[in-house]
């Protein structure tokens, strides 16, 4: 099976659908004129008879036989047929110039011809299109996609196909043009015509069978002539075999040269004109003469414009045949007959077999929805032709009616003898009393008699209207659903004209198309303009019902047999006048007379039905009145012969309009010139050439005559009309107007008396009078009962009391009544003055706060009325709930105090008061407001105490809510309160950070605490919470970073410059002893608390810097005086007691240990791990010594993750502080050489030998660690070594500046082997594997000579460098350093070389043995220029891929293997940017 389409089929609205009751369902035509309404709008509509209701099949099944029609999908559809049409003409045109056809392909789609040559002729032509070059919007309207030259193929194949026969249609000279030629691609399809005259002409072979899927195959050529056609009228043309009469087809003018036409005897062109060339007139090179295949014609090829080289292959027409043949009328479409005569049984198995194929399935499994997509699918397509047979119009009285009938073959049971005389039985509906078509004399199958129908798969009933717009009615005995469309009546014009647009070709050649119906057309096309479309499936045992003028269409899902019959009901009267003018206007032959029917039933006017007969009277006046008109019309034009003719004997085919068709009864013309011939009385000029004077009137009946028959009828309809106009006029009389009972009694006397039917309007005035006897009896004991049985008490009753409403309802009963009763006034009385005290009462209770006088008047005023007031009792407890209702409305209109208490209260007291509408409305207000009260009370306390806490909207949301609450309500408050206390911490919260301010961690803190108190979830409560996180994690990695372990010290106070130095004798009391002056500030920064209360509170970094610089100079202060107090211990003093020094307060004896920062002296015992003390270091005592003094490139990371941070906290500013005075003192000591600003000449500093003895001490002491003397240092120098000292981070700088002063101090300790010391202190400091470094030559000092070419290094490679000849045991030792030097340019080395000490030229010796090697120059700005036998390098991984030795850098050789490293520079550079 093929796919469906993209714009597949869309089933329109399903039509009413109407299941009767047995008692609806036994009057057929009452229940239709019920369901008219309503189903006509829609044009058909289904009935489901009621359960039960199954007559038995009464066809002779085995007698039944018939020959289907023959139907080709494709060529149903309108439009489709269209194309098909076009196509065959294009075929024709090309096989007659001896080509054939080929439908070319585009981008793999087929070309539409047809849309192509329509679309070039609205944009103007070929010419046209090719000069504005529309060509690609030409492809764009027929759905090619933009681009690939699409427009160029298209109008390739038009300029090859269509064009020539563009200008064949337009009339050019096919003589003086070129001679058109057809090439067709391999790839096309050949196309085979349809051959639609030759298959409507040419009766199949019997041997022919349907195929699922019948290809094209190509018709033989023929030669049909026009007059063949039949023209005798059928009467009835519903099976669309029937062929109309063509009309004349205009020619289109061809200029062909004339040749002289000569009379021939017999006939025959002589045999030298055969030879003659008709447009040279010569006989010559008789090789050259080409035959035409049509009329024998001679032509010379060369005599042809242009010449033809070659004999065209197959047949070949001249000019003028060629314009002949084209020029032909299309022949009128029509159903062919099929070949074989089928049964129900051959034709059941034939069409199963075919949808099981088709559809490879059970036709049972086949959905219904399927089976309409691919229906339309099939008839809107020329590429697949697919043929069913449908046996149509089987007439029943040849093989009997599916339903039994009177006398009929078929025997029914005693049970189902009610099935022949049902009214729903499709041969005794049109019949029935009611119908119209009783009075129609002759049996007309079809309308009259039901057809039968036996459908298959696809068979389809196309677009008509019924006959004389009647009704039809249609009952699906057994088998697969029939598919119905349908369309109201009044849409009938807009659907033909819909139609016409769509398909003009198809209508100029058939006007009465429509009729014929052989033409279908796409419900959803119909729908895309405007016409309104509705289905609906017929299943076995339903009916389809199509009202007047309703077209309608539809297909069989499958094997089925259904019956249908045509009726009309008086209704129908005016639209069956209606269709013969219309039939007139379209020529068509009209089934039975109406004017006869008319006559008919007026000459039965006693025994009508009124309302038949008064639809037939406004029938018989417009009927009598157009005649009149008629036949004044022919005496003027001076007609005046006449004679009456029985025109009831005469067969309608021999009275009908020569003109219109239309069978005339009442009058027609006829001329002696052709007695035959006659015409109706509107087409008097079309009869003959003859004069006027010459005709006949033929008529039935004289005006004269008609009168009685108009009188008799109008009799019969105005008689019931006048009582019926009387009776109306009396059921529909105003107030004033009204009759009284008797007048009402008197019009049933006379309706039963003339025997009028039994209408709806005679029962509707019997049940007027009926009721109104009802109301004066009631009215009257009313009225006594008042009288007899008053009596008044305090609140009693009489026993006749009447409620207000049934009083009220009673007294508009009697004036709703058509007459007058005599009591009514007296109630109305009565009725007037309850409505007024009700109305009273309804003002007084309506108030807020009523008088209780008011209310004691209205209860008196009542109690003197009998009639039952319930007003009494309310009124009566109105007080108590007026009162009750003023106390809640004064604890309202003060909210402040009305608690949850006061309202419990109020409530308890409402509770006793009887229930009213006020009371319950401010009562359940009351209630309302305690229950929301309540609600918020324990909401907003669920709130406060929420986990998790709900956001801060949420509770505004609340909080809104609960304004709106006119109550006091303490948890409210408290809610409202902790919002807006919400409200100013994150107004805090964004004032911390706005503006691209950096918090300090003091107020974050506070901040948070504050958060962690208000029961709000505060959504930056979780930023800063991790903010304060990340900066505790901070925190704790830098004091990883500097603090020592065990260390006492806090990061903050590591960090700080110390504001508490001086001499101690207890760590425990130092910032007790030490008592520093120090310059008069505003703030007060005396201890690590003050300082780091100024850091918290410190606005920006600079006002913090500001602080730290403030107490740096403090500590300068501090330390200088300390440094002077210790360094004079050791002085000669006058005093004679010894000095007490060290941790343990005792004097110096033994190895002592010199600060080289407090210049305090420790015994060696009491310092821990003393034996690790690495000599050529600066050594600093445990109080000095406060942090690891990490290296620079370990503590910048740690400031750069405090700046993502974005948080100040006095640690971080402390930070801050020691790197830029650790970068500020790396600049200083770039400027400053320790040359400059010694005091004097180096001299000895004592070393291990040398021993002193203290006065006033017996104890010996010696320094292991000699301290640089202080009185050989400049200021300056001073001044940076201390401060230099006192930073927390190890330098490169310190070690390179510390070692030089040593070195001058102390030139013998110099002489040492330094290697031994370098490779040491890499030991000490690193403690790690030693690292790759480049390699290098030593020079004298161990200073590199010259700088190789980097060809033979490795880039960004970090290497490691062995001397060869060096043992392995020396690699363990520990030696002294020799003397260091900074690095220097190369000029300042070479003249250092040459002024060094004797001991530097033995390594001249050696410069040789390492001349190979290549020296690197160590990137460091104070190079420590170490030696030894293993120096090891590292490379910085920033920018710079600068070398430089581990050691000046204070990088490890397993940190330098395993991490990144980057040096100083690129550091700040990152930080900076």
């Amino acid at each position: 099976m093929t796919h469906s389409r993209p714009n597949e089929f869309i089933p329109p609205p399903e039509c009413p659908v109407f299941e009767p009751s047995w008692e609806e369902f036994a009057d057929p035509f009452g229940f239709i004129n019920k369901i008219r309404p309503i189903a006509e709008n829609t044009g058909i509509c289904k009935i489901r008879p009621p359960p039960g209701w199954q007559p038995p099949f009464a066809c002779d099944v085995d007698r039944l036989h018939f020959t289907p029609r023959i139907q080709r999908l494709n060529e149903l559809e309108a439009q489709t047929r269209v194309k098909l049409n076009f196509l065959d003409q294009i075929a024709k045109f090309w096989e007659l110039q001896g080509c054939t056809l080929k439908i070319p392909h585009v981008e793999r789609k087929t070309l539409d011809l047809y849309v192509l040559y329509k679309l070039v002729k609205e944009e103007g032509g070929f010419d046209g299109v090719c000069k504005e070059r529309r060509w690609t919007q030409i492809a764009l309207k027929m759905g090619f996609a933009p681009g690939k030259a699409v427009g160029s193929h298209v109008r390739a194949h038009y300029e090859r196909i269509l064009y020539p026969y563009y200008l064949f249609q337009a009339g050019a000279n096919l003589m003086n043009s070129q001679k058109p030629t057809l090439t067709n691609d391999t790839k096309d399809k050949e196309y085979k015509p349809h051959d639609l005259p030759q298959r409507q002409s040419v009766q199949p072979a019997e041997t022919c069978s349907i195929a699922r899927r019948a290809k094209r195959t190509k018709g033989r050529c023929f030669k049909s002539e026009l007059g063949e056609v039949c023209e005798k009228p059928n009467l009835r043309r519903r099976m669309g075999s029937y062929v109309a009469k063509p009309e004349p087809v205009k020619k289109i003018p061809m200029q062909v040269k004339e040749e002289p036409i000569e009379q021939q005897v017999e006939g025959e062109k002589s045999k030298v004109e055969q030879y003659i060339c008709m447009v040279c007139g010569g006989g010559g090179d008789e090789d050259r003469l080409l035959l035409c295949d049509g009329c024998d014609d001679s032509y010379h090829t060369f005599c042809l414009i242009p010449p033809l080289h070659d004999v065209p292959k197959g047949d070949w027409r001249c000019p003028k045949c060629l314009a002949q043949e084209c020029g032909k009328p299309p022949v009128a479409f029509g159903f062919e007959q099929a070949s074989r005569d089928y049964t129900l049984r051959t034709f059941g198995d034939m069409a199963d077999s075919f949808k099981s194929d088709y559809f490879n399935m059970p036709v049972h499994m086949v959905p219904t929805e399927l089976v309409e997509k691919e229906f339309w699918r099939l008839v809107s397509t020329i590429e697949e032709d697919v043929t069913v047979e449908y046996g149509a119009d089987i007439a029943s009285k040849d093989f009997g009616s599916g339903f039994p009938v009177k006398n009929g073959t078929f025997k029914v049971s005693p049970v189902e003898e009610d099935y022949l005389s049902n009214g729903w039985n499709l041969n005794n509906m049109p019949v029935l009393d009611a119908s119209v078509l009783t009075h129609v004399t002759a049996d007309i199958c079809g309308m009259k008699l039901p057809w039968l129908y036996v459908g298959m798969c696809f068979s389809s009933f196309c677009w008509h209207i019924e006959d004389h717009w009647s009704y039809s009615i249609n009952y699906l005995h057994w088998g697969e659903p029939k598919t119905w469309y349908g369309a109201p009546g009044y849409a009938a014009e807009q659907l033909e004209n819909v139609m016409k647009s769509l398909a003009p070709e198809l209508f100029e050649s058939q006007p009465d198309l429509l009729h014929q119906l052989v033409t279908i057309m796409n419900p959803n096309v119909l729908m895309e303009h405007g016409v309104p479309i509705y289905r609906t499936n017929q299943c076995a045992g339903e009916f389809v019902i199509t009202f007047p003028r309703a077209y309608h269409s539809g297909f069989n899902q499958g094997f089925n047999f259904a019956e249908a019959v045509n009726f009309c009901t008086a209704d129908w009267m005016p639209l069956g006048r209606q269709c013969i003018q219309h039939y007139r206007s379209l020529n068509r032959y009209c089934v039975f007379s109406h004017d006869e029917m008319t006559c008919n039933i007026a000459s039965k006017a006693d025994s009508l039905e009124l309302e038949l007969a008064s639809a037939v009277q406004k029938d018989m006046c417009a009927m009598i009145l157009e005649e009149k008109m008629l036949r004044e019309k022919v005496y003027k034009l001076g007609v005046w012969h006449s004679q009456q003719v029985d025109y009831d004997l005469l067969p309608d085919e021999e009275r009908q309009c020569a003109k219109c068709r239309t069978t005339c009864y009442l009058s027609a013309i006829t001329c002696p010139c052709s007695p035959d011939q006659l015409v109706c009385l509107y087409h008097i000029e079309d009869l003959c050439s003859c004069p006027a004077r010459s005709y006949t009137l033929n008529y039935k009946y004289t005006l004269a005559e008609l009168k009685p028959l108009f009188q008799a009828l109008t009799a019969r309809a105005e008689s019931y009309e006048d009582w019926a106009s009387k009776v109306n006029k009396i059921l529909k009389a105003d107030q004033d107007n009204k009759s009284d009972l008797e007048e009402l009694r008197s019009l049933v006397v006379e309706a039963e008396k003339k025997s009028y039917p039994e209408t709806d309007l005679l029962s509707h005035l019997r049940q007027v009078i009926q009721n109104a006897d009802r109301c004066t009896s009631m009215a009257q004991q009313l009225l006594n009962g008042k009288r007899q049985t008053r009596y008044r008490s305090g609140g009693g009753k009489s026993q006749n009391q009447l409620t207000v409403e049934e009083l009220k309802s009673f007294v508009n009963q009697l004036y709703d009544l058509p007459c007058t009763i005599r009591q009514a006034p007296f109630l109305n009385a009565l009725l007037n003055r309850v409505e007024q005290f009700q109305q009273q009462s309804s003002d007084l209770l309506a108030e807020d706060m009523p008088g209780s006088s008011a209310l004691q008047s209205l209860l008196d005023e009542g109690a003197g009325l009998d009639v039952e007031l319930p007003l009494l009792v309310v009124l009566r407890q109105r007080l108590e709930q007026a009162r009750w209702v003023e106390a809640v409305k004064e604890a309202s209109d003060q909210p402040a105090d009305l608690s949850l208490d006061c309202m419990r209260r109020l409530i308890d007291q409402g509770v006793g008061l009887t229930p009213h509408a006020c009371v319950e409305r401010t009562m359940a207000r009351l209630q309302e407001l305690l229950t929301v009260c309540e609600h918020w009370e324990e909401k907003a306390h669920n709130m406060l105490t929420a986990r998790p806490r709900h956001s801060i909207e949420t509770l505004e949301a609340a909080i809104q809510e609960v304004d709106s609450i006119p109550a006091y309500l303490p948890s409210c408050l408290q809610l409202k309160d902790c919002v807006n206390g919400a409200r100013e911490w994150i107004m805090e919260a964004d004032a911390l950070q706005a503006g691209g301010r950096i918090p300090g961690l003091a107020a974050l803190s506070e901040l948070v605490s504050r958060a962690r108190s208000i029961p709000v979830m505060l959504e930056p409560l979780s930023r800063l919470e991790s903010l304060i996180s990340e900066v505790q994690a901070w925190k704790e990695s830098a004091a990883k970073t500097f603090l020592l372990r065990n260390s006492s010290h806090s990061l903050l106070e590591v960090l700080c410059p110390r504001c508490e130095t001086g001499p101690q004798k207890s760590k425990s009391k130092k910032a007790k002893d030490v008592s520093v002056p120090c310059k008069k500030v505003e703030v007060k920064l005396d201890s690590l608390f003050d300082v780091e209360k100024a850091l918290s509170t410190s606005k920006d970094t600079v006002s913090a810097m500001a602080t730290l610089s403030e107490v740096h100079q403090k500590e300068l202060e501090s330390l200088s005086m300390l440094r002077t107090s210790n360094e004079s211990k050791f002085q000669s003093s006058p005093s004679c007691l010894a000095p007490t020094v060290c941790l343990c307060h005792t004097v110096p004896a033994g190895p002592m240990l010199q600060c080289e920062l407090c210049r305090d002296a420790y015994h060696s015992g009491c310092v821990p791990g003393f034996k690790d003390i690495q000599t050529g270091l600066p050594w600093l005592c445990p109080l000095c010594k406060r942090s690891e003094k990490p290296p620079l490139d370990k503590v910048l990371p740690l400031l750069a993750s405090l700046q993502r941070i974005r948080v100040r906290l006095p640690e971080g500013d402390a930070l801050r502080y020691v790197i830029e005075r650790t970068v500020c003192w790396q600049h200083k000591v770039q400027l400053v050489s320790p040359t400059q600003h010694l005091n004097g000449k180096a001299r000895h500093i004592p070393g291990t030998a040398s021993s002193q003895t203290l006065v006033g001490s017996n104890s010996c002491f010696y320094m292991l660690q000699p301290c640089i003397p202080l009185n050989e240092l400049g200021t300056e120098l001073e001044e940076l070594l201390v401060e230099g000292l006192l930073m927390q981070v190890t330098l490169p700088e310190l070690q390179q500046l510390y070692s030089s002063l040593l070195n001058r101090f102390s030139p013998s300790q110099h002489s040492l082997q330094s290697s031994e010391h370098d490779h040491q202190y890499h030991i000490a400091q690193d403690r790690s594997p030693p690292h790759r470094s480049p390699p290098h030559s030593k020079g004298q000092d161990g200073v590199p000579e010259t700088k190789k070419e980097p060809e033979r290094l490795e880039k960004n490679s970090k290497r490691r460098l062995e001397k060869e000849n060096m043992e392995g045991q020396h690699r363990d030792k520990i030696k002294k350093p020799k003397k260091k030097k900074p690095k220097l340019n190369k000029e300042r080395r070479r003249e250092e070389k040459r002024t060094s000490s004797p001991s530097n030229s033995l390594s001249d010796l050696s410069y040789s043995d390492d001349s190979e090697e290549d020296w690197s120059v160590c990137s460091a700005k104070q190079c420590q220029q170490p030696e030894g036998n293993e120096v090891n390098w590292v490379q910085c991984d920033g920018s710079c891929n600068q070398w430089f030795h581990q050691i000046c850098v204070g990088v490890s050789a397993e940190q330098a293997e395993n991490e990144d490293y980057i040096c100083v520079s690129c550091a700040i550079n990152d930080l900076t940017e």
